[in-house]
């Protein structure tokens, strides 16, 4: 009996800078997610996605990122306390 081995390939993803994220939310909050979404060939999830995070901190998801970052710095660099 043969088996077959089905191989998949690779899943790819984009990484979006901060900056594109920021102006294709600028542009959905003007012209609506589903136009940008086509327009950028973007998923509209995504979008959503982008959205649904920049309001739950109220920042820029750049800021957000510079942020993430910045903690990430201070928890390797200072030790955790025991307790």
């Amino acid at each position: 009996m043969e088996t077959k081995i089905e191989s998949k390939a690779p899943v790819v993803r984009n990484k979006y800078t901060a900056q594109f994220k920021g102006r294709a939310l600028g542009r959905a909050d003007r012209d609506g997610i589903p136009t940008v979404a086509k327009d950028l060939g973007l998923a509209e999830p995504m979008l959503y996605t982008w959205r649904a995070k920049r309001r739950q901190t109220g920042q820029p998801l750049e800021e957000q990122k510079l942020q993430q970052a910045e903690t990430a710095r201070l928890k390797r660099v200072v030790p955790a306390w025991k307790h």
